[in-house]
């Protein structure tokens, strides 16, 4: 962040003063942020549902935009400051809703239950909508008056990259570049088949213990992204459940002559360590992501109700007069109260009066309760996701927490009125669908909102161009989903879907009364430790829940990031920052395409591509080459990192 950038709002000056109204609101901008947001819309997508976390996209659809308005200079069409801005938070848009829509609504296919493409559709609508317009009054408070405190650290990056671009120094081949090569190690892992997609060695002396890598360049790339601290702790959780618990596990339950509940056929000295993990650690993984996220929001308690104070009384004080509108300096102009009203009002009557919203529940008091708890807990959880993310960026907003309260609350009020069967599990998932798209929009909005108003972009423009984004990535993210679920289907090794996986957990334990408490306990008891030991217990506990394999590609991107930027001068250190972020950001959209395409694929032929296969030669050799070809990305990407 630049000294100006950390003055005060009232000494604060924009990098386009108010008084200047430089194009902003234009087709090709609209257009433009359209079409990459759909990109990366179905990217994140499949990055969410294989390793349970999505990144912000913002900073490479902003250089891609640069980029494209550079090639458009020769047709006399090149674009301005604010248009490249308007583009990036139109693109944004789609991710965050990614975000909401693979955290939850896969749940319902593995209950048996898939919901429609109408139907997912109208989920992420009503989720994004009520994301920005709720996030519209928290403007005034959270981006102007905390201007200074809340660093916003996403939108501030946004900023300074898009005032970079503005000198000619350009980073947009990087992006390029990180999405050909991510999208060409997907394809010999994935659709030529020809490496396997992850490698495992048994750790010796230790029985059942083994240490996986998946061979993935997105993963790698969010390691870069994430950073060396984030990675280290991830990874230190995805270790303990590696080499201590599935091993005490095996230990401590070799000698039981009967299985343990949860597993009700095999005994646990006949479980291999993924099959361990299966029936138990991920028990004890969901009883720590779930307290943590619990623990993150109570510490946010005094926040949260600062915030939801302020958010009332912003709507309270909204200006909604046409005229008073003509004095307003352009940098200050927001959607107008009216507006928002009557589009709270749309969305809370579509989800009460259209069946189709909440799978065709037929009784209208089912689904008015199931919209009041949504409009409740989405605006609860908007004003806190607007103020944390302030903090700790997009990257680190805890959704799955605030998902899981929400879940929690839905699911004791259905189970309080007897809605105990699986139309009110679907139900209570989908109130969820809606809340954490909600949150997770609004995160971005304010990272959006924050990027404009340091280059003095109007807010109104950018606003509607989130309910843009919104509109035309819906259709396109859900399809998305219901493509790859088709294909590779979810809780399978490809797309395990954790985050939806963990919801499940959370509404059948509550509904059904049948979580494994004992593990969950543990689960509980790790994360709590964690905050005793002041260790981020969140990232932690992911890592225990995740697979270790899908670990250790992130920690070796963070770890790269550390050794690439360690003992430079401040501009070298941004510089490659810079280079291995767009790097990184290209990995995540060239698998995720590449993922998303060969579902495709598979849709229209009937069959995924067999490719050639892994039987050239012995198994040992096979994975060696996986390796040696990892390796070699890895090397390239460090490469273009150190030459720019």
């Amino acid at each position: 962040m630049s000294q100006a950038d950390s003055q005060p709002a009232a000494d604060f000056k924009p990098y386009v003063p108010s008084v200047e109204s430089p194009a902003e609101f234009s087709i090709k901008a609209i257009v433009l942020g359209i079409v990459f947001g759909i990109l990366f819309g179905a990217a994140n997508a499949y990055l969410g549902l294989r390793a349970g976390l999505t990144v912000s996209t913002s900073i490479p659809v902003a250089v891609m935009t640069v980029a494209m308005f550079r090639l458009l200079k020769g047709f006399g069409r090149s674009g301005t400051i604010l248009e490249a801005n308007l583009a990036q938070t139109t693109g944004s848009a789609s991710s965050s809703l990614a975000s909401g829509v693979i955290f939850t609504l896969p749940a319902l296919f593995m209950w048996g239950v898939p919901p429609q493409l109408l139907q997912m559709v109208l989920l992420a609508l009503c989720g994004g909508l009520l994301g920005v317009m709720f996030m519209v009054p928290l403007r005034q408070f959270l981006i102007v008056r905390e201007h200074g405190r809340l660093p916003y650290p996403e939108g501030t990056a946004c900023a300074e990259v898009l005032k970079a671009s503005q000198g000619g120094g350009s980073q947009a081949k990087n992006v390029f570049y990180g999405i050909a090569a991510g999208a060409g190690f997907k394809a010999l892992t994935s659709w030529l088949r020809a490496i396997p997609g992850d490698v495992s060695l048994p750790v010796p002396f230790i029985k059942k213990a083994a240490v996986g890598f998946d061979l993935s360049a997105a993963l790698f790339g969010v390691g870069y992204i994430l950073g060396i601290r984030v990675a280290t702790i991830m990874v230190g959780g995805g270790l303990l459940a590696a080499l201590v618990i599935i091993p005490g596990l095996h230990y401590w339950g070799e000698s039981l002559t009967s299985p343990l509940f949860p597993e009700t056929q095999m005994l646990i000295r006949d479980m291999s360590a993924g099959q361990l993990w299966n029936r138990y650690v991920r028990y004890i993984g969901a009883g720590a992501v779930a307290a943590a996220g619990i623990m993150t929001l109570i510490r946010s308690i005094p926040m949260m109700l600062e915030s939801f104070k302020v958010g009332l009384g912003q709507f309270r004080r909204l200006d909604a007069s046409s005229g008073a509108e003509d004095h307003t300096p352009r940098t200050d102009r927001n959607l107008p109260l009216p507006i928002l009203l009557a589009g709270l009002i749309i969305v809370a009557v579509v989800m009460a009066a259209v069946p189709q919203v909440f799978g065709g529940l037929d009784d209208f008091t089912h689904r008015a309760v199931a919209a009041v708890c949504v409009v409740l807990f989405a605006f609860f959880f908007v004003t806190v996701a607007a103020r944390i993310v302030g903090l700790v960026g997009v990257t680190s907003n805890p959704t799955s927490g605030m998902t899981i309260a929400a879940l929690l609350g839905t699911a004791t009020i259905f189970l309080a009125l007897g809605w105990n069967d699986i139309s009110g599990k679907a139900t209570a998932l989908m109130v969820g669908c809606v809340v954490a798209i909600a949150a997770s929009i609004s995160g971005d909005t304010s990272q959006d909102l924050k990027t404009g108003y340091l280059l003095g972009a109007t807010p109104r423009s950018q606003q509607i161009g989130q309910i843009l984004g919104v509109l035309t990535s819906a259709t396109f993210v859900c399809l998305s989903v219901l493509l790859l679920a088709d294909t590779f289907g979810f809780g399978t090794q490809e797309l395990p879907a954790p985050q939806a996986t963990l919801m499940k957990l959370v509404i059948d334990g509550v509904i059904d009364q049948s979580l494994p408490w004992t593990l969950v306990g543990v689960g509980v008891g790790i994360a709590i430790l964690c905050e005793l030991l002041r260790i981020p217990s969140l990232p932690f506990a992911v890592g225990v829940y995740l697979p270790v394999s899908t670990m250790t590609p992130i920690f070796l991107g963070g770890l790269l990031h550390w050794w690439l930027t360690r003992n430079r001068d401040q501009a070298t250190k941004d510089a490659r920052t810079e280079r291995g972020v767009l790097l990184g950001s290209g990995f995540v959209g060239g698998e995720g395409l590449l993922g998303v395409g060969i579902a495709g694929a598979a849709f229209i032929t009937g069959a995924r591509p067999a490719g050639i296969g892994t039987d050239w030669a012995s198994m040992l050799v096979v994975e060696l080459v996986g390796a040696a070809a990892f390796a070699a990305l890895a090397f390239w990407f460090v490469r273009r990192v150190q030459r720019g």
